[in-house]
Parts: C-alpha cells; sequence; structure tokens
C-alpha cells in the first residue's frame, strides 16, 4: 500500500483509535499477564492443570462485564477427529469462549491463545518460576511468553472495547483454550467441534512483534536400543551394551540434519539458514545419580524432532526417514542383530500451515501492525509449530500469528517485555476495528 492512499490513512486513523482505547486498560493488561504467570497451569499429559488460570482469567471479564463461560473438553473423547490425543485426559480441563457481538454488518475475527504451560524444569529460576515479577521491563515467570502475556493482550482489546462502549461491525470472539503444549491442539479442536468459527484468527503467540504468515509441523519421535546380559556383566564374555552403537544413530540422525538444511525453502522461510530442523531432544541411558552402580547400560532411548514446511507432503516425508532408518539397520551388524524400537509420541504429527503474503487478512494484520508500530511491519514465519494448522487446514479459518517480544520458552527465565505487551494489544485492536469494519 502507497503511503498517503485512502487505506493508509484508515490504518492511522484506527491506529490512534486503538492507543486511546487501550490506554485505560494498559496497568490492567499487564496485572493480569502477572497473576496468569503467578497460577501454575503447567499439563503434564495426559492431564493438565489449567483450570485456575481459567478461572482467573473468566472472574477478570465477568467482573468488567464481557460476556464469558467456561465449559469442559471432555467431549473430545467421543469425537471422532483423527487428532484428538486418544492418550489423553480432557475432563476438568476447561476453554474459556468470551466475546463482544457485533452489529451484523462486518466480518468476525477470532483471537486465540493456550492456557497451559509446560513445567518449569529442573534448572534454578532467577527470580522463581510462578514469581510474576517486573524487573527492568520483563515479567518474568513460566508461562509470560508462552502464552500468558499474549493472553493478557488480547484480552486487554475486549476490555478497551467493553470499557469504552464502541461497539465493531462484526463479532469478536475470544477463547483461551487447554492442551496446546506437548503437541495436543485439543483445546483448539474443542472449540472448533463445538461450533466456533470466524472469518479470521490471530493467535499472540510470542512473535517479536513480527507478523507470522507460517508455521512448522512436527513429529516427535523416541529410537530405543536394548541389548546385553546383566548376569553376563562380570565374566569372561564381551559385554555387550548399546551405548556406544547408539552413536551411530546420532550420526545417522545428523546426516538427516544437513540433509532437511537443503531442502526447498518456500517463500515463506526463504530468510531461515536452518528451514527445517532436525533435533535431539534428549538421550538417556544410565542415570548418574550417586545411587546408581558403574554398569553399562542394558538401554538407550533417543528422542529426536523432525520439522516441516507448508509445501512438504509430510507423510512422503516421514516415510522417507523411516526407510532410510530401516536400511540404516539393515546395514549395521548390531543393529540387524538388537533392532531398534521406532516409537512415534503423537499421531498424527503435526501439519505445517502457510497464509499467503497477499490475502486480505495478511494485508490487514500488515496495515495494523504499520500503524501503531510506525515502522513497516515484519511479515515472516514461525519457528515452531502451533494450533495454526487446526484452525486453518482443518476448519478454513485463516490464521496468523502476532504476539509480544519475549524469550526462555520452554526455559529458565521465561520473560516477556511488558511494552510490547502493550503494543501488541493496540496492534490486534488496531486489525480488529479495521477487518470487523
Amino acid at each position: 500500500m502507497k503511503p498517503g492512499s485512502a487505506g493508509d490513512s484508515e490504518s492511522a486513523a484506527a491506529g490512534r483509535a486503538a492507543r486511546r482505547l487501550i490506554a485505560p486498560v494498559r496497568s490492567e493488561i499487564l496485572s493480569l499477564a502477572q497473576e496468569l504467570v503467578r497460577t501454575d497451569t503447567v499439563a503434564m499429559p495426559p492431564d493438565g492443570n489449567e483450570a485456575r488460570g481459567q478461572q482467573v482469567l473468566y472472574g477478570h471479564l465477568k467482573s468488567r462485564k464481557v460476556q464469558a463461560e467456561l465449559y469442559d473438553t471432555g467431549f473430545l473423547r467421543e469425537s471422532g477427529h483423527p487428532f484428538v490425543r486418544r492418550e489423553r485426559r480432557y475432563d476438568g480441563r476447561p476453554n474459556l469462549a468470551a466475546g463482544l457481538p457485533g452489529s451484523g454488518r462486518g466480518r468476525s475475527l477470532l483471537l486465540n491463545g493456550h492456557m497451559d504451560t509446560v513445567p518449569a524444569g529442573p534448572e534454578p529460576w532467577r527470580h522463581g518460576a510462578f514469581s510474576g515479577v517486573v524487573r527492568k521491563g520483563r515479567l518474568y515467570g513460566r508461562g509470560s511468553a508462552d502464552m500468558k502475556g499474549g493472553l493478557a493482550a488480547q484480552a486487554g482489546v475486549l476490555l478497551a472495547l467493553r470499557r469504552s462502549g464502541v461497539r465493531l461491525a462484526g463479532d469478536l470472539f475470544f477463547e483461551s483454550v487447554v492442551d496446546e503444549e506437548w503437541a495436543g491442539g485439543g483445546g483448539t479442536l474443542a472449540a472448533r467441534l463445538r461450533g466456533g468459527s470466524a472469518d479470521a484468527c490471530v493467535i499472540s503467540e510470542v512473535t517479536g512483534l513480527q507478523i507470522y504468515r507460517a508455521t512448522r509441523g512436527g513429529q516427535f519421535s523416541e529410537i530405543r536400543v536394548r541389548a546385553g546380559d546383566p548376569s553376563r556383566y562380570f565374566s569372561r564374555e564381551a559385554v555387550v551394551g548399546p551405548a556406544v552403537p547408539a552413536g551411530r544413530i546420532l550420526s545417522w540422525i545428523d546426516r538427516w540434519a544437513a540433509k532437511r538444511r537443503r531442502v526447498p525453502k518456500g517463500k515463506a522461510y526463504a530468510g531461515f539458514a536452518d528451514p527445517a530442523p532436525v533435533q535431539v531432544l534428549g538421550i538417556e541411558a544410565n542415570r548418574l545419580d550417586p545411587d546408581i552402580p558403574w554398569r553399562v547400560p542394558r538401554e538407550v532411548r533417543i528422542r529426536v524432532y523432525f520439522q516441516f514446511l507448508p509445501h512438504e507432503d509430510v507423510p512422503a516425508v516421514i516415510r522417507e526417514i523411516r526407510e532410510s532408518f530401516e536400511a540404516f539397520c539393515g546395514k549395521d551388524p548390531f543393529f540387524r542383530m538388537h533392532r531398534p524400537e521406532w516409537r512415534d509420541l503423537v499421531d498424527p504429527p503435526l501439519q505445517p500451515h502457510e497464509l499467503a503474503a497477499d490475502h486480505p487478512w495478511t494485508s490487514c494484520l500488515e496495515r495494523a501492525a504499520t500503524a501503531v508500530l510506525r515502522r513497516p511491519a515484519t511479515v515472516t514465519a514461525a519457528e515452531y509449530p502451533c494450533d495454526a494448522f487446526l484452525l486453518q487446514n482443518h476448519f478454513g479459518i485463516p490464521t496468523l500469528l502476532f504476539g509480544p517480544e519475549g524469550g526462555g520458552a520452554h526455559n529458565q527465565d521465561e520473560y516477556v517485555t511488558t511494552r510490547s505487551l502493550i503494543r501488541t494489544a493496540e496492534v490486534v485492536l488496531t486489525a480488529a476495528l479495521l477487518w470487523c469494519s
């Protein structure tokens, strides 16, 4: 869009309106984010502990006269949808749905985010995993970036509109879902199967105030090798163990990592040095704790993570990977005798997604971000998978990601910058004013 055009003026006016509407609720956005971070909503499959956080968010919205409800997601067990993770429990894990009805003359917009977080982890935290402390413009704690900060910013959009009495032409929906972590997707799936749809969606994952129009897919797998007889550990025979041979599996993984760095990137991932990473997430053999005798391990487990790009045929790539592994094992004398076990940790795998750069929703959010940030918006792609593929690929809702700046997601000392929480709310509200008008 050329500077000075009618659309540019409209975007600038919407940006000014959004900043004015968000200003009275700035402190509420930050305090809500802090309260959510201080509430433990850790998910550990097959269960999740999201209910307390959802109650906090529900109470905050209801006390400010925003229409909201909580509903249980246990009905997923009865669904035949292929992306229901059958090994998980959903009873007692409520989704939150809220919204501001429009006048009926505009397009609808869905704000989506997840309440669950990964565990705090074994590493020490500088300020405590659930402290919610703010230091030098950063809000610290588990879930601050991934993604309670984004949830608070989205809630702030509804609070600002409700407080001001401004009514959009189209409906504005907001949902806080469960079971996103650990390749879940259950909460977003439950919301769609319950009947919720919209003309567009924004997920406020941490994006560094950039627009992500594409996300990767992912497959998490575990390779297990068992070999050796413990009764022959102290004997004159050779002691058999899988630890050293497992190193050759790591070399096979490394070759695949190099191969995947050379795949065609497509337009969305053109600027990525490693567009489709292959990563080792964990290796386990004997523990090194003092109570473990010194002995050759009988089992080694390797957890590996393959990622996929939007233009790829994911099942075909997975077949190629598995065929390559079988061929590798067939050529290795040790693995011919001690065949490794391959187990997919999620089935089916997470899919990638991509929304066209010239899609009306992409253009709208780009205009909104440019107006609020006062610089050309950055439109790129995500370094991770998320629920976007469910919304767009399976339910036809054009979906983008836009959220705050932060770091340390899934690690200790996770944080989100407080200034970017307000910018996120302003951009999302600007986009709503433009899209739903």
